[in-house]
């Protein structure tokens, strides 16, 4: 008899109720429902033979940073489940919007002024409306998309007000090298004086410490899948 346990469906099926445990133990700890904390599994360079395995495991929200990879795999991964919810997690040139509003749930990476109005104009010529959220540059990191903390009342404002933009939250990502829990707090203020209450924030080395500070959701990839791969379509 072959031993599978070490198959990489295994491991990722056993890393997958690891990684729920934790969530649902640092709900507990900070007070809140486990329930109200949703996983987002990062399944970015994953080929489709490694994310089938997941959602077989029940699994339906996924993570993905390019457009082109997410068109390439999520129509046939689709099909295992009528529930799947897809989150664009990556950056969104302009020239990619139409394609990202038919193809994704949620878009979480709307980040300056000149995009919002092109997801306004497509939203209203097509009638797709996936949720969005705002992204914050919490470090105001140079090299890093995200519209800076001192905008963000600013730009919330346009794009719920004046584009009509279905808002629900922002969503950021702590430079490496600081204190991911001062980010965490800052993106939370930001929120809560503008009366959103979703909160994409932390990854696979910081996502307990995110919920509690507030996450409503978590982006988990490497925890889940392992190490990433090269993509093939």
């Amino acid at each position: 008899m072959v031993d599978d346990t070490d198959s990489p469906a295994i491991q990722s099926r056993e890393n997958l109720a690891n990684i729920q445990t934790r969530i649902d133990e640092a709900a507990t700890r900070s007070g809140r429902a486990a329930q109200n904390v949703t996983l987002v599994a990062v399944s970015k360079t994953m080929e489709a033979s490694r994310i089938e395995p997941v959602i077989a495991a029940g699994q339906r929200v996924f993570g993905e940073n390019r457009i082109q990879e997410a068109e390439g795999k999520w129509p046939g991964l689709s099909e295992m489940a009528d529930d799947i919810k897809l989150h664009l997690i990556g950056p969104l040139q302009t020239n990619k919007v139409r394609v990202a509003l038919e193809l994704f749930d949620v878009i979480e990476t709307v980040d300056r002024p000149k995009l919002a109005r092109r997801i306004a104009n497509i939203m209203e010529e097509t009638g797709f409306r996936p949720d969005l959220y705002i992204q914050v540059n919490t470090g105001e990191e140079p090299q890093k998309a995200g519209i800076l903390p001192a905008d963000c009342d600013a730009f919330i404002k346009e794009c719920r007000d004046e584009l009509k933009l279905p808002i629900i939250g922002l969503m950021c990502i702590p430079p490496m090298e600081e204190e991911a829990s001062l980010h965490f707090s800052l993106l939370r203020k930001i929120a809560q004086r503008n009366g959103l209450e979703n909160l994409s924030m932390g990854m696979s080395a910081d996502f307990e410490v995110a919920i509690e500070f507030g996450a409503t959701h978590v982006r988990v990839g490497t925890a889940i899948f392992g190490a990433r791969q090269s993509f093939v379509q």
